[in-house]
């Protein structure tokens, strides 16, 4: 077991499983909150994705509502909301009144991704023109709606206020997989989330340059940084064999634009990869950590120590239920995070 002082975390993509449904996928998001909680992670973060029947998350704000009711001390949060998607200020006030229900517990992460493709993207947000600037603004805009300070898209020097007024607020990530964003979150003093899971390329570089050029901002007066990765632990080694397996197949048919599709063990095991299929499995495989806890234990270690961060989050697909909430079990055993006892509501 870690000595180090260690920090955990969820990403929860509600993941539907084959033969199942997102009824049932959101009661396992509760239950693993729940879970989380009682283990002493620090973060629960849900995705925003659209236009998919293979994951539940349309709408991460509506489901933090009901995590975070459900647990006592586990941060809940977006990772993350995807800010050309929607307004500024009703982005604000959503996790305002999140933030007011739940004071210090609502974690606010934000990415430009579209989270789906940009034809779904265009019908959520009609004036999104996918130009980066408008982006840059929308990040000023809501950094001046969380604290009641003027800015460009506030019309009238700041006379619109986003509701309810509050002494606390949610914590602001800027989430990234191509480490452009890792200048933005410096510059505007915002945490920032490295998706290693996305891309596993450029992961300590971006993080580096995020400290380097961080600047303090009201929410945040030094830089705090994390790194997502797909993970699964089990102890049985056949186990972890069959998940990775899956993953395998799962990223590259995700590559090939067949987002609806469930792989599972016994429909892909037999699958002969082509030359060029095989070398994108093997590099999809630094977006993951799959292995018995000796192995989790030292590959998690590793990418840790090489970006310069005690915060792991995790993101966790198998086939099972009870196998995913086993994993982030034993992720918590390796790595000693401290339990805070059941969470029962």
């Amino acid at each position: 077991m870690q000595t180090r002082k260690w920090k955990l975390s969820v990403l929860d993509q509600t993941p539907i499983r084959r033969n199942s449904n997102a009824t049932a996928a959101l009661q396992e998001s509760i239950e693993l909150a729940r879970l989380a909680d009682a283990l002493g992670y620090t973060r629960y973060w849900l995705s925003e994705h659209h236009n998919t029947i293979t994951l539940a998350g349309a709408a991460p704000e509506i489901l933090i509502a009901r995590l975070a009711a459900e647990t006592k001390e586990l941060r809940i949060g977006s990772g993350g909301i995807m800010l050309p998607n929607h307004s500024a200020l009703k982005v604000a006030e959503n996790f305002r009144l999140l933030e007011a229900l739940h004071p210090n517990r609502i974690d606010l992460g934000l990415g430009r991704a579209p989270g789906g493709d940009r034809l779904t993207a265009q019908l959520l947000n009609p004036s999104n023109t996918f130009d980066p600037q408008e982006y840059i603004q929308q990040l000023h805009d809501l950094q001046a709606f969380l604290t009641d300070t003027a800015s460009v898209g506030n019309a009238g020097g700041g006379k619109v206020k986003a509701i309810p007024s509050i002494d606390t607020k949610p914590e602001l990530w800027i989430l990234t997989s191509s480490g452009e964003s890792a200048y933005l979150a410096a510059h505007l003093g915002m945490a920032l989330s490295f998706a290693q899971f996305i891309n596993p390329v450029g992961t300590a570089e971006a993080i580096r340059i995020y400290r380097d050029r961080f600047r303090p901002s009201a929410q945040l007066d030094a830089p705090q940084a994390s790194v997502g990765i797909f993970a699964f632990c089990s102890e049985s080694e056949e186990i972890a064999r069959q998940v990775q397996a899956v993953m395998d197949y799962r990223l590259l048919s995700f590559e090939k634009g067949r987002f609806d599709e469930i792989p599972y063990y016994e429909g892909i095991k037999d699958y002969e990869y082509t030359d060029a299929e095989w070398q994108r499995v093997l590099f999809n495989r630094h977006r993951m950590v799959i292995g018995t806890p000796e192995v989790v234990e030292q590959k998690i270690t590793a990418l840790a120590d090489a970006a310069g961060v005690d915060e792991i989050v995790l993101a966790t697909f198998a086939e099972g239920k009870e196998d995913r909430l086993h994993s982030y079990e034993l992720m918590a055993d390796i790595f000693g995070i401290q339990p805070r006892g059941t969470t029962v509501k």
